[in-house]
């Protein structure tokens, strides 16, 4: 507060005082991100929730036409599935390395966790485009609607994850692994585990148990 005295304007009134804030502490709380972010993921599961539910209702609905037993190629889904699963341990090595302060280690592993969800997409995208060659589209029957609903909106998840794997690379690339980066890539580490373990229910609720007859 300053002890010179405001001119009086001519009139003789006196201007409102402004306000004045006093803020004890920090205004944001430490782990507000991480909180905010744990929200989000829960939000994610009701999506996916739902989409399990859809599908369990019209999995079996093939209006006559192929079912899981003649489309899916276990083989190729096995493989597909066993990407997303390193490059859920490659992103761990990079939390590791991160925390040792490596910055070139850490962008390594992440290079290999990025590289290792292209090649989950590369084979996802393939499975659709064979599909629908087939004739077997989403269209097709409200089976292969639910199928390609609930795994194509998991592969839109895979993408932005890589999109913003790339992003982070730019950023410690450009500043270092500061506090900030290391909290945006604990962010990202919940995100792609996450994504994980719905792939490891997709995989068995929807192409293990589609096989069966």
């Amino acid at each position: 507060m300053s002890d010179t005295l405001a001119p009086t304007p001519p009139g003789g009134a006196m201007p409102p005082p402004e306000p004045v804030f006093y803020v004890p502490g920090e205004h944001h709380p430490k782990n507000g991100t991480l909180l905010g972010f744990w929200i989000y993921l829960m939000s994610d599961c009701l999506i996916f929730a739902c989409l399990f539910a859809t599908y369990g209702v019209l999995g079996r609905n093939y209006a006559a036409g192929p079912s899981g037993a003649d489309l899916f190629d276990l083989p190729l889904v096995a493989v597909n599935t066993s990407l997303l699963l390193l490059s859920s341990i490659t992103y761990g090595f990079a939390m590791l390395e991160m925390r040792r302060n490596r910055v070139g280690a850490t962008q390594g592993w992440l290079a290999v966790t990025g590289l290792l969800g292209l090649g989950f997409l590369s084979l996802e995208l393939y499975e659709f485009a064979h599909l629908i060659h087939l004739g077997a589209g989403p269209q097709r029957s409200a089976f292969l609607s639910a199928f390609f609903t609930l795994v194509g909106t998991h592969g839109l998840h895979v993408t932005f994850g890589i999109v913003w794997l790339v992003t982070m690379m730019a950023q410690v690339n450009k500043h270092g692994l500061i506090p900030e980066n290391r909290r945006r890539l604990m962010c990202l580490s919940m995100f792609w585990h996450f994504l994980d373990l719905i792939w490891v229910g997709v995989f068995t609720f929807v192409y293990l148990m589609g096989v069966l007859p």
